[in-house]
């Protein structure tokens, strides 16, 4: 089965599972920065000076994905009550997970440009899917 074959209410409600584990990603590489430098149970987030610089980045990469996912995650939450189906409205979805996907990549890699573009391209897709479904609930 392929994407196009999903519902679009399968397409929103995975977003944002996809969504949620996405915001784990750069954890990894500040879970394996902390193990680099001893790892300290007693104060980890008193080590991140202690920390790689591209541990560091992944630590505001996840931290900026929190951030991000709250209003998506709501954005899409709506775009599915409001049974929003539209090619827009999917692909908004899709386009925020590969955005965020590619922001934490460049992130870590310290690729800004790249990083803005990503992260331009993800609040994007949730602001359309914001807007979608209020046009949806108005009547516009």
């Amino acid at each position: 089965m392929s994407l196009l074959e999903l519902p679009a209410s399968s397409i929103l409600l995975d977003s944002i599972a996809i969504g949620a584990m996405l915001v784990y990603v750069p954890f990894l590489l500040v879970a394996y920065g902390r193990f680099k430098v001893g790892y300290d149970l007693g104060a980890p987030r008193a080590m991140f000076d202690k920390l790689p610089d591209y541990a560091k980045r992944a630590t505001w990469a996840h931290q900026n994905s929190f951030e991000t996912f709250i209003l998506f995650a709501a954005a899409a939450f709506m775009a599915y009550l409001t049974e929003q189906d539209s090619v827009l409205a999917l692909g908004a979805a899709v386009a925020f997970l590969i955005g965020r996907l590619f922001y934490s990549i460049f992130y870590i890699l310290d690729v800004p440009i790249g990083r803005s573009i990503m992260f331009a391209i993800s609040s994007s897709g949730t602001v359309i899917l914001f807007i979608l479904s209020l046009i949806s609930l108005n009547n516009f």
